[in-house]
């Protein structure tokens, strides 16, 4: 609550574990008015988790006028389309597009899902609340749908960000270029398919995404960590390097980025020039980013049960 900023929201990348001085709160204290909040990597939306769980635990009424303030700040925060942005109400640069990345929009998501449910710890919130925020998660739900990527009439999956105006897929930084985004999208599809009753455009969208993430897969290589001199850089430092490694026994693996009409991995360096391989990854971005990733597997091993509940007539993969 010392870092909720007066808005409702909070920042990112601080340690919520460090114990303060007086000098240190109140200095926390004269930064209330500061509009950095934001949803990325966690924040706002875990916070309110926490709290949640909290005011559960001790029905103490500060926790409870936090998290109300807090879902306030969330719901200002979304577009007419439904979608989020990265930041609010700074939305300079990339912070305006719709974000996927770091689990910005799904972690709304969840959250806003856990008190449409009503999930135990969450009935408390009043009738008019709980009514603009189904309506907030509905027309979040509608705007995921939307921003799917769509090539040559097919549906795919989705990109880490998209435009908040006409949804298609935007760059962030200059190392993640507009492309379909394996990691993010399967927790876009795990969370679709945590809806109970899904109706057809949900049921579709689970479908096409299945059918990409089987497509995709890429067979017969493995990333290896090797032993490498020292390096410091800006953002990390590192004694090791990664590379690709064939292996015949190794399990599927999945590209973070496919090029958007071509559908090849595809990867980049910090000048946002495209390559096609980790290889050609400076060794920076290598052992500073993550390139390659085993998350749709875990959408494919729920699959099979979500399609017999909710699509036993429908089998994209067997």
């Amino acid at each position: 609550m010392l870092y909720q900023k007066s808005n409702g929201g909070w920042p990112k990348n601080y340690d919520m574990l460090a114990v303060l001085t007086d000098d240190q709160r109140l200095s926390v204290l004269k930064t209330k008015k500061n509009l950095n909040t934001t949803f990325d990597n966690g924040a706002t939306h875990s916070h309110l988790e926490y709290l949640i769980k909290v005011y559960a635990a001790t029905k103490i009424k500060k926790y409870k006028d936090a998290i109300l303030n807090g879902l306030k700040f969330v719901l200002s925060a979304q577009y007419q389309n439904g979608g989020w942005p990265q930041y609010f109400p700074d939305r300079s640069g990339y912070r305006k597009y719709i974000t996927f990345n770091d689990g910005a929009m799904i972690g709304i998501m969840n959250l806003l899902k856990k008190i449409v449910d009503k999930n135990e710890d969450y009935t408390f919130i009043d009738l008019t609340a709980y009514s603009k925020i189904k309506s907030a998660f509905e027309n979040g739900l509608n705007c995921i749908i939307k921003c799917q990527i769509k090539d040559i009439g097919q549906l795919l999956v989705w990109c880490q960000q998209h435009d908040d105006k006409n949804l298609k897929p935007q760059n962030a930084r200059t190392f993640e270029p507009a492309c379909i985004c394996n990691g993010e999208s399967a927790d876009i599809v795990s969370f679709m398919m945590s809806i109970e009753n899904p109706n057809q455009k949900i049921i579709a969208s689970i479908q096409n995404a299945v059918k990409w993430f089987n497509q995709s897969k890429i067979f017969g290589i493995r990333v290896q960590e090797i032993s490498a001199p020292n390096v410091a850089y800006q953002y990390h430092s590192t004694s090791m390097d990664r590379i690709i490694v064939e292996d015949a026994k190794a399990p599927p693996i999945w590209a973070r980025y496919y090029e958007l009409e071509t559908h090849r991995p595809l990867f980049c360096n910090r000048d946002g020039i495209p390559v096609y391989s980790l290889a050609e990854v400076d060794r920076e971005r290598r052992t500073g980013y993550g390139w390659y990733t085993y998350a749709p597997q875990d959408v494919l091993n729920k699959y099979p049960d979500w399609q017999r509940k909710w699509a036993p007539k429908v089998i994209v993969i067997q």
